[in-house]
């Protein structure tokens, strides 16, 4: 999937995110939400020198940055980096953090698995009516009952037994009058 088509499956499923862009290690930008090139690039980067300027200052083991959240009055913009590409995104105020990250990342994700070629199929793998796509899984053969437990029979059910009509006759009783005179 192109940067484009993860960014609109991006808004579509996140209601938090007002802006993205996808940009490259070199700043390129590859796909945005926002109508104007001009702000696609400005939004693009600010964000890689955000990136730059907090892997400056953090502490650690020297691993890479991956993620970060830039938090304001006015809202939060968000960046995540997965190789040479980066993804960035901006929210209101209090966005659902996580969860902007996880649909961002998704976002990356999906595109990297459109960029991965797809193996040959041989006969009778792959998707139906897709030449070529990735192949199916293959199942294991089904183990066979090897005990003679297992090989006997199910017993006959025994028929249920058939159930006593309820009575019809009623017991009635009368009462009799007393004369109270």
């Amino acid at each position: 999937m192109d940067a484009q088509q993860a960014l609109a499956d991006l808004t579509e499923i996140s209601s938090q995110i007002r802006a993205a862009v996808v940009f490259d290690d070199k700043g390129k930008v590859a796909g945005s939400t926002l109508g104007d090139s001009g702000r696609a690039d400005e939004l693009a980067r600010s964000a890689a020198e955000l990136l730059a300027v907090a892997e400056g200052v953090k502490t650690g083991d020297g691993t890479e940055l991956t993620q970060l959240e830039a938090a304001t009055d006015e809202g939060s913009v968000f960046v995540v980096r997965e190789g040479t590409t980066r993804i960035a995104a901006t929210t209101g105020v209090d966005p659902t953090v996580g969860l902007v990250f996880y649909d961002l990342k998704s976002a990356l994700r999906n595109m990297a698995a459109a960029k991965r070629p797809v193996r040959a199929s041989g006969p009778g793998e792959g998707v139906s009516g897709e030449p070529g796509g990735s192949p199916a899984k293959k199942r294991a053969p089904a183990k066979k009952p090897t005990t003679a437990a297992a090989k006997k029979p199910a017993a006959a059910k025994k028929p249920a037994a058939a159930k006593k009509p309820a009575s019809t006759t009623r017991k009635t009783t009368t009462r009799k009058k007393t004369d109270a005179s």
